[in-house]
């Protein structure tokens, strides 16, 4: 498996601290703008791809993975939940804003040997 596509995002939830969430709300981001449109130019099956989402907020235990997963529309995702974000601390009203970062990477069984960048000739 290669990894051929990374996406970024963050997401928040500014009243309750929801990280879940939060984190649901990243994962739309990284993905809010991609178009996969290299599956099918290349033939290839959405069902092949594996998807790897890493979720960074303060307390990862507080993110319901399956939860996250369900906000990727295509492929096999694997969730994994890891101490990071930020916490913005409302102590006027007691509140605490979660800021969630999220990486999407998408894998699929390529064989990179079949596969050449070329640069364009200098008579073109």
């Amino acid at each position: 498996m290669k990894r051929l596509i990374l996406e970024m995002g963050m997401g928040v939830d500014l009243y309750g601290g929801d990280y879940t969430k939060a984190a649901c709300r990243a994962v739309r981001d990284a993905i809010g703008h991609s178009s996969l449109s290299l599956f099918r130019s290349c033939g290839f099956s959405h069902r092949e791809m594996q998807v790897k989402v890493t979720i960074g907020v303060q307390e990862p235990g507080k993110v319901d993975a399956d939860a996250v997963a369900e906000q990727l529309p295509r492929g096999n995702p694997v969730v994994t939940l890891v101490r990071g974000g930020l916490n913005v601390e409302d102590t006027e009203h007691g509140d605490t804003m979660v800021i969630a970062a999220a990486s999407v990477e998408a894998f699929l069984p390529v064989d990179a040997d079949a596969w050449k960048i070329s640069m364009p000739s200098d008579d073109g």
